[in-house]
């Protein structure tokens, strides 16, 4: 493919078209705020919004926590099974439309059960959804329940031995929330145990922390993949092995930039972090809060940043698929298809020759 052929102008279709993953979603994050509302009324929860457009203007946060707070406010609407089910089928058919094929869905188990709700309740819900879309939509996904950093490990641990009679719903563990104060060691010998059962592992980390708690979530957690990662440019070194590794990192640009991560989108170093041979992925992270799915982190970022062409692109949605955990020969599969997508673009973007005419 000769990716140099398409041009800046057709590079919005492309970002919205092409074939993708997404590995860096919380689905608390995307309960819209219509959504969060009618589950309000079914569970008779009052909300100290009175108006959708009320709730929106609360969407001005300064930081992490900021952002935390009414993020786990909101969970609260979710009571029942029938809430988490349609909670993910509502991004599992936005995500079908923005041709995503792959899906690794990250949720919050701790901030259900502190309210009384069963992970049973939870992972059902989740995981109904899933064989729903993967039936109906032809949608691949899965579910990795994070630990709640700001919590202690003796949650964390309790929150695994509640998870782990439904080992078959889900493939890995990972680290959210916040980061200030919560370094990546605090969780070793719970990550140690989620090692020993054969899950997949990976940690939020440098996004507001610093460069040094990526290295910690490698060395002492044994993360596979860093969700954020976007401070590691701060340690040259860190650079360095991440893109010998070829350690992914699920950037989430909107994200960034909502938390204060960086003043704009044109001040991201996505763009760097690429060029330095990173395995960079985009994702959404808490679209409903952040203002934008994949396909809006896409089109905005490469709005931004003049230097990510159609190149960039295909590199990201195969890294995307790359870095995702699941069989080789299904990652093949979906980075033929990537192949071909550009090929044809390349096709139909070529001028055919006029032989002299």
């Amino acid at each position: 493919m000769n990716l140099d052929k398409i041009s800046r102008k057709d590079l919005y279709d492309i970002l919205c078209n092409m074939p993708k993953a997404e590995l860096h979603i919380h689905i608390e994050g995307s309960l819209e705020p219509e959504l969060l509302f009618e589950l309000a009324t079914r569970n008779g929860i009052l909300l100290p919004y009175a108006t959708i457009p009320e709730l929106r203007a609360a969407y001005d946060f300064t930081d992490l926590q900021s952002f935390l707070d009414i993020y786990y406010a909101g969970a609260g609407v979710l009571q029942n099974e029938e809430d988490f089910f349609d909670m993910a089928w509502a991004y599992l058919k936005r995500a079908k439309t923005e041709h995503i094929l792959h899906a690794e869905i990250f949720f919050d188990p701790q901030t259900h059960m502190a309210r009384g709700i069963p992970f049973k309740t939870v992972i059902n819900g989740l995981d109904r959804a899933i064989s729903q879309a993967r039936e109906e939509l032809g949608l691949s996904a899965s579910l990795i329940p994070c630990f709640l950093r700001h919590l202690s490990e003796d949650d964390a641990f309790a929150a695994l031995e509640d998870a782990l009679p439904f080992r078959d719903k889900f493939i890995g563990v990972g680290l959210d929330s916040s980061e200030r104060g919560n370094p990546p060691e605090k969780f070793a010998r719970v990550f140690a145990r989620c090692r020993e059962l054969g899950l997949r592992l990976v940690a939020h980390a440098g996004e507001e922390g610093p460069a040094e708690y990526i290295r910690h979530a490698l060395d002492l957690l044994h993360a596979e993949r860093i969700d954020h990662g976007v401070h590691s440019l701060d340690d040259p070194q860190l650079v360095a092995r991440l893109a010998q590794q070829q350690i992914p990192l699920t950037i989430c640009p909107l994200s960034n930039v909502k938390l204060r991560v960086f003043s704009s989108l044109s001040a991201h170093n996505i763009g760097t972090l690429l060029a330095a041979g990173i395995a960079v992925t985009i994702n959404s992270d808490d679209p409903a809060y952040f203002g934008g799915y994949l396909n809006r982190n896409y089109t905005a970022t490469f709005a931004a940043l003049p230097e990510l062409g159609a190149r960039e692109a295909y590199q990201l949605a195969r890294n995307s698929f790359q870095a995702s955990f699941v069989d080789e020969s299904i990652k093949n599969e979906w980075i033929r298809e990537l192949d071909e997508f550009f090929s044809g673009m390349e096709q139909e973007l070529t001028p055919a020759p006029n032989n002299g005419k």
